[in-house]
């Protein structure tokens, strides 16, 4: 592939899952596969329980049941019909391996009705918006269950100093977690990370990442309606705020982010950034349209990470590494989709290519065969820690671009601003952690004037 194209993806997201959960389930060359268990209560099945039931959560828990001995046995959400539109669909394809029944709860306290129907050594999936995470992680530590929490973890620095004191508690119980940043267990990727390490491409000297598309997910949101309430809604739309997700950027990026800086074995130290709205009609949501990171390693290598969601505008979405001795192709296309080029000199020449790869087994599953593999021999299994450097990272980038300012990796992680004060505590009546104003417009980022903020607290 020439480096000019604009690469269209074809990788399969949690997002998609519900169109395409035949084509998950088949790709999986490790589908099914059982290592020798004895569970605690003494079956060789393990209940799974799913809390967040959009698509990314009935996706997870499609990819949990790919595994042999695995059953989704409670569901959890907020909003009746996406619980009941995820069973809908995980019946068509895994009714055997569903035993639900009535163990499916409606509600901000759901999370703990369907925890507590497992037993310790179960496991529970987290994939509500990110606000969420650590709320729902401490329950899980109480209750001596492993845990898959999808990506990202946090949007600000008290939750993600919370995030990283829970997973030295979970692993003090030995406790296993997950984290949905599957391109770690992209096999493809494994092997390129080793070559590079091992020095195939020599010193590595810049990297770029490109995810750019038209609008995704739910970015832009017109004005709150009046019904539901006003929490309720942003919940449902929480690409749009950055308490409930870190916005687009954290979201759409993070992916990009955590496997270039797998690349380099190390995290970077600061970053500053452009960003923009444009063509923004009756949205009021909080991203920005488009943002350019140019972060820097304490080497001074830079990674150059461009994003998007404009549309009308040509894509591109795929990741290299620059090094001395020659050039990368991380993925081809989308988060992580292969293959994984390398080249003996800075251009895609095929007539230079050194090495491609050639596995093409699904992440989103191996990433679960790996967690439940380490549930089952007992072995030390706790992605909280990177998952948490990976989400930092991500939003040093973003809030470099929200201030206009150059943000260190310590500036991040020590930030003291809570985005969603009590949410502990939230309840279906409960106002939001932002409100609108009276024309039903939320603060924006406005980098220069508000420097030491993202956006204005109400």
């Amino acid at each position: 592939m020439n480096e000019n194209t604009n690469p269209t993806s074809t990788s399969t997201s949690r997002r998609e899952f519900i169109k395409t959960t035949g084509r998950i389930a088949a790709v999986s060359a490790l589908a099914g596969v059982t290592v020798p268990y004895v569970h605690a209560e003494g079956s060789d099945t393990m209940k799974v329980a799913l809390v967040g039931c959009g698509g990314r959560g009935t996706g997870a828990a499609a990819n949990a049941m790919n595994v042999g001995g695995i059953k989704l046995t409670a569901m959890a959400d907020v909003f009746e019909n996406r619980l009941t539109t995820s069973y809908d669909s995980l019946m068509q394809h895994y009714s055997d391996k569903m035993d639900v029944q009535d163990r499916k709860f409606i509600g901000f306290d759901a999370y703990r009705h369907a925890m507590d129907t497992l037993k310790p050594g179960d496991i529970v999936i987290f994939t509500t918006p990110l606000a969420f995470r650590w709320v729902h992680y401490t329950y899980a530590i109480e209750k001596g269950l492993n845990v898959f929490m999808e990506k990202p973890l946090s949007a600000d620095g008290p939750s993600s100093r919370k995030l990283l004191d829970l997973a030295k508690q979970a692993s003090a119980k030995n406790l296993k977690c997950g984290v949905g940043l599957m391109s770690r267990h992209a096999r493809h990727l494994q092997e390129l990370q080793k070559r590079i390490t091992d020095g195939e491409l020599g010193e590595v000297i810049l990297m770029r990442g490109y995810r750019m598309a038209g609008p995704l997910g739910s970015a832009f949101s017109e004005k709150w309606p009046g019904d539901p309430s006003e929490l309720l809604w942003q919940i449902k739309r929480f690409h749009s705020f950055i308490w409930a997700s870190g916005g687009c950027f954290n979201d759409f990026y993070i992916h990009h982010v955590d496997h270039l800086c797998w690349m380099k074995n190390a995290w970077p130290v600061k970053a500053q950034a452009l960003g923009g709205r444009h063509y923004r009609g009756k949205a009021v949501d909080q991203n920005f349209d488009h943002y350019t990171v140019e972060y820097t390693f304490d080497d001074g290598t830079k990674f150059i990470l461009d994003g998007r969601c404009e549309a009308g505008c040509s894509d591109y979405y795929a990741s290299y590494i620059h090094g001395s001795k020659g050039m990368a192709v991380a993925a081809s296309s989308g988060d992580c989709e292969p293959p994984s080029i390398i080249y003996s000199g800075q251009k895609q020449d095929r007539k230079k290519i050194v090495w491609q790869s050639t596995d093409r087994t699904n992440p989103y599953d191996n990433e679960w065969n790996d967690l439940v593999e380490a549930i089952r021999k007992d072995q030390p299994y706790n992605e909280v820690p990177r998952g948490v450097m990976a989400t930092v990272a991500t939003s040093m980038g973003r809030y470099a671009a929200h201030t206009g300012q150059e943000i260190t990796f310590e500036d991040m992680m020590k930030q003291d601003d809570v985005y969603a004060p009590g949410i502990e505590n939230f309840t279906m009546d409960s106002p939001p952690p932002l409100k609108s104003d009276a024309e039903g417009k939320y603060p924006v980022p406005m980098p220069g004037i508000i420097i030491h903020h993202e956006y204005a607290m109400s």
